[in-house]
């Protein structure tokens, strides 16, 4: 394996993370890369911090679901990583079947809990009274359906293409705004790997002490310099009951002087300021 080209993703192979790892392999102009399967984000972090791989691909936000809290906790208390770009992937469910196999073979449809859940009109519609099947990953459900004649697969297309099914209907989800935001995370020295025209920074913001006006001193620094932001969530320090932090996303870059100014201001009134990267979107 290159450590160079190297990007390690929640798989199996066919999951929404290993088609955002393509596409960041793309941007950083790689045209083979060794991509490293992980049972799961907390393993992708450990393969980028301990120097397995030099890059990783996490799940960053759901628009439905919302933030990624297990990605959250990981920038905010283990890792040393920062997030180098973001990508932004239509989450696009097909129904998958074996290559021989009609409609009507089909006993039972396999996924993951939230695929099944985000088809349930077409499943209602198409396959009413079929058994539904949960499975650890979309792409497991592939490989299953290009296995059984009687059991069918909600997947992307890089699944069942990768695993050999034959994809009968596509974007079968019941909300066509679904998009998930992955993150591909490396060591500081990448950090101006990638260059954009629009930035976004990611950080955390542990307070001195809860007290009365603390998230309004927060909001009122990034107002006063005129920073959009696009995400805030709270989330327990995991130190005792009631002691929390809050996670922020801004638009803009960490070099920029109003989000300079203002993560100054807000180190002088908090306990920490964590920043997780600046980094390009698309």
């Amino acid at each position: 394996m290159s450590y160079e080209n190297s990007i390690a993703f929640l798989g199996p192979a066919g999951t929404y993370c290993n088609e955002a790892a393509l596409r960041f392999a793309a941007r950083l102009g790689i045209d083979d890369p060794d991509l490293v399967e992980c049972a799961s984000f907390d393993e992708v972090f450990d393969c980028v911090d301990d120097g397995t791989v030099r890059f990783g691909v996490v799940g960053k936000e759901n628009s439905l679901e919302g933030p990624v809290t297990a990605t959250l906790d990981n920038f905010a208390f283990r890792t040393d990583s920062v997030i180098l770009a973001e990508e932004v992937i239509d989450v696009r469910h097909c129904l998958a079947m074996h290559p021989e196999a009609a409609r009507s073979d089909i006993r039972r449809i396999a996924s993951h809990p939230q695929g099944i859940a985000q088809c349930r009109r077409f499943l209602a519609e198409h396959f009413k009274g079929v058994s539904t099947l949960s499975v650890a990953s979309t792409a497991e459900s592939a490989r299953m359906a290009a296995g059984d004649p009687a059991t069918a697969g909600i997947c992307n297309p890089l699944a069942a293409r990768l695993h050999g099914a034959r994809v009968v209907a596509e974007s079968i989800q019941d909300n066509p705004e679904n998009q998930t935001a992955f993150a591909l995370v490396g060591r500081l020295v990448d950090a101006e790997l990638l260059r954009g025209s629009r930035y976004k920074t990611s950080l955390a913001l542990f307070l001195r002490a809860d007290k009365p006006g603390a998230l309004q001193m927060i909001l009122s620094e990034f107002a006063y310099a005129g920073i959009n932001l696009t995400m805030l969530q709270s989330r327990p320090t995991k130190k005792q009951l009631g002691d929390y932090m809050f996670f922020v996303e801004l638009d803009g870059s960490m070099h920029d002087i109003d989000v300079q100014t203002a993560l100054d201001c807000l180190r002088l009134k908090l306990r920490e300021v964590k920043v997780f990267g600046s980094y390009p979107v698309e």
